[in-house]
């Protein structure tokens, strides 16, 4: 098995994730490679050295150049804040290294046009790291759709809430915080949290061609953690909007983080001709299905636990009844990755799929500080 060394940049939340992903995959997932954590690279020396000696990397580094530049690395991990996914994609790229990044792919449309025109240009295996599609119950439900069980689709809708910044003493910037800075994140909860549920959208139902869109600021200034002036608040609290599928469906998007007694409420519902599918972040192992095919008598919501060998991904785990979760997400998409790159395919979602959510959220904005109907970007 030829081994595969993990550059990893950035060492939060995310790169404990994606950590554990690489560390676990081939316990579980017959794989062509072996991931091996080379190292990991952050601003803080010390902080890396801890991370590096709690999760195996063999080396740490502050300058994430030298990674992209060593001979020692084959993969380029981008787990670090939005505002360095390009320079250092297309560093990567360039390099000819393979690279995995963080959702959003970019701060922008533009941002992530210019990584996928490095990743092409260059030729390299490529993945953003939107990891619910390989939730098993959202994997069955795009299997479902694509035998046709649900029918002609004529509703999707999908909220994610949060209520973390309700705050006005919560600062905005620096580390920890650096989503509540505009200049970092690019946009608040729709580049953050709807870019998940639009990802998951059209992969399950196809491509957006417009979108209708408020936003709003709710906290209009706060403190910021790197120049310790009040400074005016640039991201959106929330965001709600209307889309129209190329396939003609409607759909409703909401993402808040004012959304009291809510961490993480993820759900969607699509609504067919023949039948319906709902999914709920906070129940991930399963998935509710009506199908109006049903006898009459028996028609009815059903309760489908996805724990069996039969469903998406669960026969490498345990025994039937026995569930999954969250992190388990993530190692289905580096075992993914890992066997699309293997055979010389692509691994979606590729960042040509990461700059298609940007061309959305991009629109979303543009919707919602225009108060119109706004066309998503059309790309060849």
């Amino acid at each position: 098995m030829k081994k595969l060394r993990i550059g990893m940049i950035g060492y939060g939340f995310m790169g404990r994730t994606h950590s554990n992903a690489f560390r676990s995959v081939n316990n579980f997932f017959d794989v062509p490679y072996e991931p091996v954590l080379q190292t990991i690279c952050a601003r803080n020396e010390e902080r890396a050295g801890k991370f590096a000696s709690n999760w195996g990397f063999a080396s740490t580094e502050t300058d994430w150049r030298k990674v992209v530049a060593s001979p020692d690395i084959d993969l380029i991990d981008i787990a670090s804040p939005n505002d360095t996914h390009a320079e250092i994609a297309i560093a990567a790229a360039e390099a000819g290294k393979m690279v995995m990044c963080e959702k959003p792919l970019g701060r922008n449309g533009a941002e992530s046009e210019a990584i996928v025109d490095a990743v092409e240009k260059a030729g390299v295996p490529n993945m953003v790291w939107y990891n619910y599609r390989r939730v098993p119950a959202v994997t069955l439900a795009k299997q479902l759709i694509d035998e046709g069980r649900l029918g002609r689709i004529f509703h999707y809708r999908a909220k994610f809430l949060q209520d973390w910044t309700i705050s006005t003493d919560l600062p905005q910037g620096g580390e920890g915080l650096w989503r509540l800075d505009v200049k970092v994140a690019g946009s608040g909860v729709t580049g953050d949290l709807l870019a998940h549920c639009i990802d998951t959208a059209m992969w399950l139902n196809g491509g957006i061609e417009e979108v209708s869109a408020v936003t709003e600021t709710f906290i209009k200034s706060r403190k910021h953690n790197l120049t310790g002036a009040v400074e005016p608040v640039g991201i959106d609290d929330a965001s709600l909007f209307l889309a129209r599928f190329k396939n003609g469906s409607l759909a409703t998007f909401e993402a808040t983080r004012y959304a009291r007694g809510h961490k993480a409420l993820y759900t969607l519902e699509i609504n067919g001709e023949d039948a319906s599918i709902m999914w709920d972040l906070h129940d991930l192992h399963r998935l509710q299905y009506f199908d109006h095919k049903d006898e009459g008598r028996l028609r009815g919501w059903k309760n489908v636990h996805i724990t069996d060998r039969e469903h998406p991904y669960m026969a490498n785990w345990w025994v039937p009844g026995l569930q999954i979760g969250y992190e388990h997400t993530f190692i289905h998409q580096v075992a993914d990755f890992l066997t699309a790159v293997g055979g010389g395919k692509a691994a979606p979602p590729t960042f040509r799929d990461g700059l298609a959510t940007d061309d959305v959220t991009d629109a979303v904005l543009q919707a919602a500080a225009t108060r119109s109907w706004t066309k998503v970007k059309e790309r060849a």
